[in-house]
């Protein structure tokens, strides 16, 4: 199947809008929206259609899951059955998504390792 020209897809199919018929403003659509951008980024930027659906899904259930955090910490009650199953799908998801946090490599390389003993040694002359 073609893909359909930028004047035929949606406002979200040609990215103009995260969510159609949304008020961008909300704190809750912020959150998302920042979620989101984070998923993306993990992903290096440049999903295939079905990393950018789980993404949303994803991205979804972090805001709710979030909203369930805050009411639990003000004592209100919360459905914890439906908390679990949240949770449980997005770790789902985000292993589908392979977003898992690697430590950065901040060894340094021979020449930054002469560097900082040169200066070093200049420093203690």
């Amino acid at each position: 199947m073609d893909v359909p020209k930028p004047q035929a897809r949606t406002r979200v199919g040609n990215g103009s809008t995260v969510l159609a018929g949304v008020d961008g403003r909300s704190a809750t659509f912020r959150r998302y929206r920042e979620v989101l951008a984070s998923l993306v980024t993990d992903m290096g930027g440049d999903p295939s259609e079905a990393q950018s659906q789980l993404a949303r899904r994803a991205a979804s259930l972090v805001c709710w899951c979030e909203e369930q955090d805050a009411a639990a910490a003000n004592g209100e009650e919360f459905d914890v059955k439906a908390y679990t199953t949240a949770s449980n799908t997005l770790r789902r998801l985000l292993g589908d998504l392979g977003l898992e946090r690697t430590a950065r490599n901040i060894t340094p390389t021979i020449v930054e390792y002469a560097a900082h003993k040169a200066a070093e040694k200049a420093g203690a002359a």
